[in-house]
């Protein structure tokens, strides 16, 4: 039981991680400020709840498990070889609207896969995150 609470925990912290990489990435690539805004206040939001995260993970004992080397790497070229052809803010609104979904599609597995999760705060931590990058998909898509 405690296997399945600590895989189900390590996977909603990669999701944060990976937005928080994934916007860390683009962010130089974009020009727009109002765009430019967005990411930092979602950057900020993310951060935060990946700091509460990682706190509750310390509280119960659970090892941390990163996003590994070579995923960042092919985020990070991903993500420059895209912007490089084009930085538009449509485009790069398209972009993070994509990996956001992409977050909220592997969330919503792992919520209606997490019958033998038997910690209620770890689902609620998986809830949260769910929610904030619903708001998140909403908030880019003006930026179309």
């Amino acid at each position: 039981m405690e296997n399945c609470n600590l895989d189900f925990v390590n996977e909603v912290y990669r999701n944060v991680s990976v937005a928080l990489l994934s916007i860390n990435d683009v962010t130089d690539s974009v020009a727009d400020s109002e765009l430019k805004n967005e990411l930092r206040s979602e950057y900020e939001k993310y951060q935060e709840f990946s700091n509460d995260i990682k706190d509750f993970m310390r509280e119960k004992g659970y090892e941390i498990k990163d996003v590994s080397k070579m995923k960042k790497f092919m985020m990070w070229s991903a993500i420059k070889m895209n912007t490089a052809m084009d930085d538009s803010k449509s485009h790069v609104a398209e972009i993070m609207i994509k990996g956001t979904v992409m977050g909220i599609t592997e969330l919503n597995k792992i919520l209606n896969d997490s019958a033998s999760v038997n910690d209620e705060k770890a689902k609620d931590f998986a809830k949260r995150l769910l929610s904030l990058q619903e708001e998140f998909e909403e908030n880019l898509k003006r930026f179309l």
